[in-house]
C-alpha cells in the first residue's frame, strides 16, 4: 500500500506542471475573437455673459471672480476709494464693491 501511495504522489507531482503548461485558447479556425474601439466625443458648450457697464453683480456673483489688485501689470487704471477690479472671462470689470454696479470694462491683453 505504501508503495502504491508514493507511486501515486510522484505521479501527482509529475504531471502537475504539464496540466497547467496547457493552451486556454481555442485555436480552432474560424474562432478569431475581435476587439472593437469605441470613440465617444464630447462637445461642451460655454455660454460667457456679455457684461455693460450699469449691470448688477449680486453678492454671489462677486464671491466667485478674481478679485485683481495688481491693476497696473494688467494696464488698468487705478481704482478710486470703494472700487475695484475684477476679471471674469476675459474682461476686467471695475465694479463698485458696496453695491456690485459695474463701474467700466476694459478687455484682456
Amino acid at each position: 500500500m505504501k508503495k502504491f501511495l508514493s507511486v501515486l504522489l510522484a505521479a501527482t507531482v509529475l504531471v502537475a506542471p504539464m496540466a497547467q503548461a496547457q493552451g486556454r485558447h481555442d485555436d480552432r479556425p474560424g474562432r478569431h475573437v475581435t476587439v472593437e474601439k469605441t470613440i465617444t466625443k464630447k462637445k461642451v458648450i460655454v455660454n460667457k455673459h456679455r457684461w455693460d457697464r450699469g449691470q448688477r453683480l449680486s453678492a454671489k456673483e462677486r464671491r466667485h471672480f478674481i478679485d485683481r489688485r495688481d491693476y497696473r501689470r494688467h494696464n488698468l487704471r487705478e481704482p478710486r476709494r470703494g472700487e475695484r477690479w475684477v476679471r471674469v472671462d476675459n474682461q476686467y470689470l471695475l465694479i463698485n464693491a458696496v453695491s456690485g454696479l459695474i463701474i467700466g470694462l476694459s478687455s484682456a491683453r
